[in-house]
């Protein structure tokens, strides 16, 4: 049974991962949004609101998941993450898996997935393309966000694994500390080479920076 090209997409905070993800449903690849996905599963009616207040009383309201509430009841803490993930992931998995059924005749999808690196989930995946910039100009664009401060930007920064690793560890490297068009015509670039290597996927790409 065949299936399509799996690219997964990643970068940490502040790199344009957001921008580029658009770049790739702009050319007509589905692109599957993890956030988003935690985000509807969270959501007022969400199918993660009601086992999630069970686990963490008054986390949840009519809107659906209090995400400050339960971020303040998790943050520094291990076993509370740890069970707030072993709620979600599953869920999550399984709206990835309706979506690669979805688009089980399409040549390449990509899937969006933020902490790829720190939570893991490559082993489904065909290749990885990490979204990167420059620190000066990622540091510029998280401090322009409201309600940023340095000190948050450095606590996101501890818990991420650092740029330059991921960089050496994708197959693809998508720089976007240039010009919107530039970096588009890289993304464009890219979509054409993994639709060529959809049917034959033997072997292992050689790294690009793109």
């Amino acid at each position: 049974m065949t299936r399509p090209f799996i690219l997964g997409l990643t970068g940490s905070i502040g790199m344009g991962k957001s921008a580029v993800a658009r770049m790739f449903q702009d050319l007509g690849v589905p692109v599957f949004d993890a956030d988003a996905a935690v985000h509807i599963l969270q959501g007022p009616g969400g199918a993660l609101v009601a086992p999630i207040e069970a686990a963490f009383p008054g986390s949840t309201g009519p809107l659906g998941v209090l995400r400050q509430e339960l971020g303040t009841r998790v943050f520094g803490d291990a076993d509370a993450l740890k069970q707030l993930e072993g709620i979600v992931h599953p869920a999550v998995a399984a709206m990835r898996a309706d979506f690669l059924a979805a688009n089980a005749d399409r040549p390449l999808v990509v899937f969006d997935i933020p902490l790829l690196y720190e939570k893991g989930g490559a082993s489904v995946l065909d290749a990885v393309a990490v979204v990167s910039a420059p620190a000066d100009e990622q540091r510029r664009r998280v401090l322009a966000r409201p309600g940023m401060t340095a000190e948050k930007f450095e606590r996101i920064l501890a818990i991420q694994v650092p740029d330059a690793e991921k960089r050496a560890r994708a197959d693809y490297v998508i720089d976007t500390g240039r010009t919107l068009p530039e970096t588009a015509a890289a993304v464009a670039l890219l979509v054409r080479q993994l639709v060529e290597r959809a049917g034959a996927r033997a072997g292992s790409p050689r790294k690009s920076s793109l």
